[in-house]
């Protein structure tokens, strides 16, 4: 894991540990507003989403650019490995990157990853150069087989996409940290609050993306700016090293020395 100054992805250092997404924002100059109150440095982008806006495609690409930030292309939307792989080709085409933030999604209803469709997408864009993202969720044994195709960053998912539920599976991410301790976890989807955020931090993640909390937000640029806060915080205390939880109360106030009322 990296220190709180040190964010590395694929060799590249950032600053900042949040990512954000750019879909279902009420306009572009509140998009571009929210980016940089968050402070993110990475935002992901789907090609098949803003490819179909036809006319406003070139507005939208040079508003990303006009931000600064770097682009993570993701196949959103792609429920096979044929589908999934055509995208992030096309991607690499527009964006010049090999970056790929993978999706291949196997339940309609949750949007859960397909994890077979997700490690042979995995394996096949590795070999053709790309730097994979991996959507996932947090089975340890499909995190294994993703490194093994190639993966050096895993993204498990908190809760559903869009959801806003949260962290529904504490012990299994917990674990996942555990077990893949030098690999970069963040993660990816079903935050809705910037205390779920600062709860994945303090569990040692290295960083959190999220969409729909911050565009769907009453506020979209105040959002955005406490969920930079709380990723702060959340990382500064898991750094500072969290006290153990316990069952029965301890006192806080010494006990030794004090006055006996006979």
């Amino acid at each position: 894991m990296t220190s709180n100054s040190d964010f590395t992805l694929y060799g590249q250092s950032f600053r900042s540990r949040l990512m954000l997404g750019t879909s279902q924002y009420p306009s572009p100059a509140i998009l571009a507003e929210a980016a940089r109150a968050s402070g993110a440095e990475i935002l992901t982008v789907s090609l098949r989403r803003e490819s179909a806006r036809l006319k406003e495609g070139q507005d939208f690409w040079r508003l990303i650019r006009d931000i600064g930030a770097r682009v993570l292309p993701n196949t959103a939307g792609c429920y096979s490995v044929k589908e999934a792989v055509t995208t992030a080709q096309m991607a690499r085409e527009v964006f010049g990157t090999p970056w790929v933030k993978l999706e291949v999604i196997g339940e309609a209803d949750t949007l859960q990853p397909d994890p077979f469709g997700l490690v042979e997408a995995a394996r096949i864009l590795s070999a053709d150069g790309f730097q994979v993202f991996p959507y996932t969720t947090e089975d340890l044994v499909v995190a294994e087989r993703l490194i093994e195709a190639g993966c050096k960053v895993l993204m498990p998912w908190g809760a559903p996409i869009g959801s806003g539920k949260g962290l529904n599976n504490v012990f299994g991410l917990r674990a996942l940290r555990a077990h893949f301790r030098e690999v970069p976890l963040i993660v990816d989807a079903g935050l809705g609050l910037p205390s779920h955020a600062a709860a994945a931090m303090e569990l040692g993640y290295d960083g959190v993306l999220l969409n729909t909390a911050v565009a769907k937000a009453g506020d979209p640029v105040a959002m955005a700016r406490a969920f930079g806060q709380a990723i702060e915080a959340g990382r500064a205390a898991f750094l500072a090293g969290p006290m153990e939880s316990r069952d029965m109360a301890a006192p806080s106030t010494p006990v030794v020395g004090r006055a006996v009322l006979s």
